[in-house]
């Protein structure tokens, strides 16, 4: 049910306003005519407290029916229906009252038309009004309705995007774990403890939607501190942050996914030392802009698989949040793979927990 327009003092304020207003021109008019002043008070009261009942009747009646485009009729009907009542009963109150005067009654007589024509254009006008009123206040809360509907799906879409990637990061860590179990125990426990810290904080962040670069290095960090362990001294990484970018804000556990998929083009069907360089500029304060950079061998690469899911996944969140489709791209170009990422910095700070 849409809102009220009786809803609020401001509706009522301003009706009672109005009725006094239309009163006193009531008792003007009846003057004019050398009706007495009691006479005219009575008859102006008795007219428009009636007639304002009737428009506050169809406020109410608007409220739990609303015509539609094809039903205008409706109104067109209740007004004419509503303003027959409001002079036949108004008519027999006067006339009860002021029976024994007939300069009174020949006057309430001659103005049966021009009455007629008041009623019907006052609760007319406040069909219309009540019409417009509850119709724009349907959209909005349609419109509002909607809005949510959008949300919940979006954060729910967001959601999915980001816990499908951390089943496939866990299975890997796993089997290194298992494998290091046996030979190499120490190490076996450390990467347990990595795992653990990197899990918690994944868990801490679930409910946020941006956070600083600050914290998502130092949350990326550990992801790269488990990979270490899997990969040894194959693994370099290069971390370069300016101050000004480390503040900035950045949708949560956007870059894991990005520097995985560095990791599977670098270091997947070799055995070489491969150098992984992360880089973060601001150069405004509107724009984060990143870069994720790995080497790659074009003769493997083509028979590497799984390696779009990631960046897939990043463009689909970046899209989700920003509305844009230009915010990451990719470039090969002397045996490196480069990922370029551009971050908005105009989102409330309220998203920021």
């Amino acid at each position: 049910m849409v809102t009220s327009i009786t809803k609020g003092r401001s509706f009522y304020l301003a009706f009672t306003s109005w009725w006094v207003v239309w009163t006193i021109i009531h008792i003007w008019v009846l003057d004019e005519y050398q009706i007495p002043l009691l006479s005219a008070f009575t008859d102006a009261f008795i007219s428009n407290f009636l007639l304002a009942s009737f428009c506050l009747l169809v406020v109410n009646n608007m409220q739990y029916y609303l015509p539609r485009k094809e039903r205008y009729w409706y109104i067109l009907i209740v007004s004419l229906v509503l303003s027959s009542m409001y002079l036949f009963i108004s008519r027999l109150i006067l006339r009860f009252i002021f029976k024994e005067d007939e300069v009174y009654l020949l006057l309430l007589k001659q103005s049966f038309y021009i009455r007629y024509i008041t009623g019907f254009l006052m609760i007319g006008c406040m069909s219309m009004i009540s019409l417009l009123w509850y119709t724009l206040k349907e959209q909005q809360e349609n419109e509002q309705r909607k809005e949510e509907a959008e949300k919940i799906a979006k954060d729910a879409e967001l959601l999915k995007l980001r816990q499908q990637l951390q089943p496939h990061f866990l299975f890997n860590s796993l089997n290194s774990i298992s494998a290091l179990a046996g030979s190499q125990p120490e190490k076996a426990r450390h990467m347990i403890q990595q795992l653990s810290d990197f899990l918690r904080g994944t868990l801490k962040k679930e409910e946020h939607q941006l956070v600083s670069l600050h914290e998502e290095i130092h949350h990326l960090q550990l992801y790269l501190d488990i990979e270490k362990v899997r990969f040894g001294h194959r693994l370099q990484t290069i971390l370069e942050v300016d101050e000004k970018a480390s503040n900035m804000l950045i949708p949560v556990l956007l870059l894991q996914p990005v520097v995985e998929n560095a990791i599977k083009f670098g270091l997947y069907d070799t055995t070489e030392e491969v150098l992984i360089r992360i880089k973060a500029d601001a150069s405004n304060d509107q724009l984060l802009e990143i870069l994720i950079q790995n080497p790659f061998d074009p003769l493997t690469t083509v028979h590497t698989h799984g390696t779009g899911f990631g960046l897939a996944s990043i463009a689909r969140r970046l899209y989700l949040m920003y509305a844009r489709q230009d915010l990451i791209r990719t470039e090969k170009q002397d045996q490196l793979f480069s990922t370029y990422i551009s971050i908005p910095q105009f989102h409330h700070e309220s998203n920021h927990h």
